[in-house]
């Protein structure tokens, strides 16, 4: 198995206009970047790399799915070492409260008032680590914040840094000692990315690093640094925001997230939200391609990892082993593709 086929993958060095102003990079040339700064560490995955990409210029959540050992955790650690942001990770837990994750009221014996501790959530970029191990209550305790970006305690809104992103793993495979995530939650997440077991050229690769040294731990001995910060992500989602959409690349959006709610292999489908969160990938796909316009291709690029995780499959259609990216291909050869596709 290899590269999650449905996740989206950008040229690692599209053509990149300079920047006019020499004191500030050109934003796609800085994430181009960042891609060649988790290529010291993580070997492949160009499907996932490029989907933390699309969320970073997006302002969007995204999960990562995949077996124990394909480097989600690291890939994560990567992508925040190349980053001049802040950075935190939890280790999501049986025993986590939700205190542990956004904070809670510490009596101060001086001024004989509560006052707002602040949790690991105040931070640029959340590593949320096996968020499945975690019972639903403390997985609640997120919502919020990834939807407001605050945090509510005692009444009291609490406003998170920006840019605000939550990057967390599960493994799909193991159920003892999880909780499935709810729906609510999931929706949250603008992409959710399959990370496979790499191809056997690359799994040599990795071995061969490792034999040369490699330490995974050890980021700034690979040569990782921080290539980017707030100023060029800032910059990349106002030039994503003006990506052109087409009416007619609009309808078709709305055509696939709407024939996912009347597949009958399908109990909850698409919601406005996913719809929403797919023109804004296809914008960000758009323009990490060196385009100023999104087409239908686009948005099939993008629409295994915006949809996959927000379907419910029915009780037949899981009795029956379909799967979801069965759905959704048989959901995109059904809809009709604009002409402009092909221009």
């Amino acid at each position: 198995m290899t590269d999650d086929p449905g996740s989206p993958r950008v040229p690692a060095s599209p053509g990149v206009p300079t920047s006019a102003d020499d004191q500030r990079p050109d934003p796609r040339a800085a994430l181009v970047e960042v891609r060649r700064q988790i290529a010291k560490t993580v070997v492949g995955q160009d499907g996932a790399v490029t989907g933390l990409v699309v969320a970073l210029v997006t302002g969007g959540h995204v999960l990562l799915e995949g077996v124990p050992g394909v480097a989600k955790t690291l890939l994560v650690r990567t992508l925040a070492a190349s980053l001049s942001l802040q950075a935190r990770r939890i280790q999501f837990t049986p025993d986590l409260m939700p205190g542990d994750v956004t904070g809670s009221l510490v009596f101060d014996a001086r001024s004989t008032e509560f006052t707002f501790r602040q949790g690991p959530v105040f931070t640029n970029l959340l590593l949320a680590d096996e968020i499945n191990r975690t019972p639903p209550k403390t997985q609640s305790a997120l919502l919020e914040a990834m939807q407001e970006r605050q945090v509510t305690v005692d009444g009291s809104p609490h406003p998170l840094p920006d840019p605000f992103l939550v990057a967390a793993t599960q493994n799909p495979v193991e159920f003892e000692g999880t909780y499935a995530l709810p729906e609510a939650q999931r929706d949250r997440f603008m992409l959710a990315l399959v990370m496979g077991v790499p191809s056997q050229p690359e799994e040599v690769e990795m071995l061969t690093r490792h034999a040369h040294g490699f330490d995974p731990q050890d980021l700034l001995g690979a040569g990782v640094r921080p290539v980017a910060g707030p100023e060029e992500l800032a910059a990349a989602r106002q030039a994503v925001r003006q990506v052109t959409v087409r009416p007619e690349v609009v309808s078709y959006i709305v055509a696939v997230c709407r024939a996912t709610r009347s597949s009958p292999a399908v109990r909850l489908g698409a919601s406005p939200r996913a719809a929403t969160a797919l023109l804004s990938a296809a914008q960000a796909w758009a323009w990490l391609s060196g385009r100023e316009y999104v087409t239908p291709d686009d948005v099939q690029a993008l629409a295994h990892p915006t949809l996959r995780h927000r379907l419910v499959l029915s009780t037949e259609a899981q009795m029956d082993g379909v799967e979801v990216d069965a759905v959704l291909e048989s959901v995109l050869a059904g809809a009709p593709v604009p002409a402009m596709s092909r221009t």
